[in-house]
């Protein structure tokens, strides 16, 4: 008898499992909450910290030769005022207290800027730190006595090509905006933006406006900085380009502790790329890795035992391609500790631990010149290993311009960003107050030698 109950428990059971199966493959109309796949949570966890960036300056329509008062006397003076020019751009709130995240180039120049959040309020706006390498301007909300949503920094290193991300910004003033893709390439380093070439690419649909947005992974962490596009519209066309997180976290720190420079890692050593023609002439497997070109006496690399003609190809275990690779890797590492290259030198491995240290500085005394002279409108300031490190230079010591003011005789003569003045008329230029007296003395002619990318440049000027 219990055979019999054994045996009709085991067909029932079979039975069962047959019916299950049946109904498993059942094909059946699904029901609406079966399909609500949405990233409706993110953006709603997300879009309160994303900010519109509203800046204005004034621009002086003036024209030099108003300066002249013969060519005055004869034409009297222009009735053209001054004017406002407007930017709009996009930012994120990266810290409770009101510290905003957006582009060096949404705000560059801005007499005034306003902050207008998610819940349309705005707020007066003050910069904190502009870092023109990585394009980064952190500013501050003025007056407020509250704590803010803010977005938390995500590891941007741990991205890989064909994750997905949310673009959130304000493309041509239209309003915040929400726009979906992946990340398409990662390491771009021939893009030609900024300084530390080393930017996330993605397919997120990034207009005018977006600049200085967030981009986001689905647990709604910051991964980068929308900060350009390429198109030959206008308009998006599916190559976007981000500041890595990783990078703007460098910024943001030195924000938070007061400081009015970035504090980087110096390496001490000037890199090249390495060709194919310098990779076959080397013995090099592939044309990759930051060749070192020349060393600084007492810097990091030379004390590290670094030499000219050897090859880095990785920082901390991350592969170095290039370069400018080499410069986003060794510039977000935290100061204080020590970071291992992988080296190659005449072609054998070696490992070579580096200090990370910042480059030495100097009081960079820095003035705009304004008495009349070819440097007029010109912003100057004494050079040192850090600045020299910040500009890209080859020199370390005198003056060097750092900007010049639309429409003066500096921009207009031809001045750059990075010219090392040398000498005027025969005096040499040694610090910033050297080229302001010798600005404000009366003369009919300027003889200008200026170094400008390793080339020494001579010039006569008429007054």
């Amino acid at each position: 008898m219990s055979m019999h109950r054994r045996l009709l428990v085991i067909v029932v059971a079979v039975i069962g499992l047959a019916m299950v199966a049946a109904a498993a493959q059942e094909r059946r109309v699904p029901a609406p909450s079966e399909l609500v796949l949405s990233y409706a949570p993110v953006v709603k966890q997300v879009a309160p910290a994303v900010v519109n960036v509203y800046a204005a300056k004034v621009v002086q329509n003036r024209n030099p030769l108003f300066d002249d008062p013969i060519f005055r006397r004869f034409f009297g003076v222009p009735g053209n005022g001054p004017q406002v020019q407007r930017s709009l751009g996009s930012g994120v709130i990266v810290d409770p207290s009101g510290l905003v995240v957006t582009n060096v180039h949404v705000i560059e120049g801005a007499d005034d800027i306003k902050v207008s959040l998610a819940d349309k309020r705005e707020f007066e706006a003050e910069i904190v730190l502009k870092d023109k390498r990585s394009d980064v301007a952190v500013l501050r909300l003025k007056d407020a006595h509250e704590r803010f949503p803010s977005l938390e920094f995500a590891n941007s290193d741990a991205l890989q090509v064909g994750d997905v991300v949310l673009a959130i910004g304000n493309p041509f003033g239209v309003g915040q905006t929400v726009t979906h893709g992946i990340v398409s390439a990662l390491a771009r380093t021939q893009v030609g933006i900024t300084d530390y070439q080393f930017f996330i690419q993605t397919d997120a649909a990034i207009n005018p406006g977006n600049s200085g947005g967030a981009l986001v992974d689905l647990s709604g962490r910051l991964v980068g900085i929308n900060t350009a596009i390429f198109s030959r519209s206008g308009g998006s066309q599916g190559v976007g380009f981000a500041i890595p997180s990783n990078m703007v976290r460098v910024v943001v720190a030195s924000a938070l502790t007061g400081s009015h420079v970035i504090k980087r890692p110096w390496l001490g050593a000037k890199l090249q790329a390495v060709t194919p023609d310098i990779a076959d002439s080397m013995g090099l497997k592939r044309p990759a890795g930051a060749l070192i070109a020349s060393v600084t006496s007492g810097g990091p690399a030379a004390q590290a035992g670094l030499k000219a003609g050897d090859v880095i190809v990785s920082v901390d275990d991350q592969e170095v391609d290039d370069a400018n690779a080499f410069d986003y890797r060794f510039a977000t590492k935290p100061l204080g500790g020590a970071a291992k290259l992988g080296v190659l030198r005449a072609g054998r491995p070696l490992s070579i631990t580096v200090a990370l240290r910042s480059a030495p500085e100097i009081p960079r005394d820095e003035m705009t010149i304004q008495a009349r002279s070819p440097f007029a409108g010109a912003t100057v300031a004494n050079l040192s290993p850090a600045l020299a490190d910040e500009l890209q230079l080859r020199v370390d010591q005198g003056v060097v311009v750092l900007d010049i003011d639309t429409g003066s005789y500096a921009s207009n003569i031809g001045f750059r960003r990075g010219d090392i003045i040398v000498s005027v008329n025969g005096r040499h230029i040694e610090k910033t107050a050297d080229l302001d007296q010798i600005a404000r003395q009366q003369s009919r002619t300027w003889r200008v030698i200026i170094n400008r990318g390793g080339q020494q440049i001579s010039a006569v000027f008429k007054g």
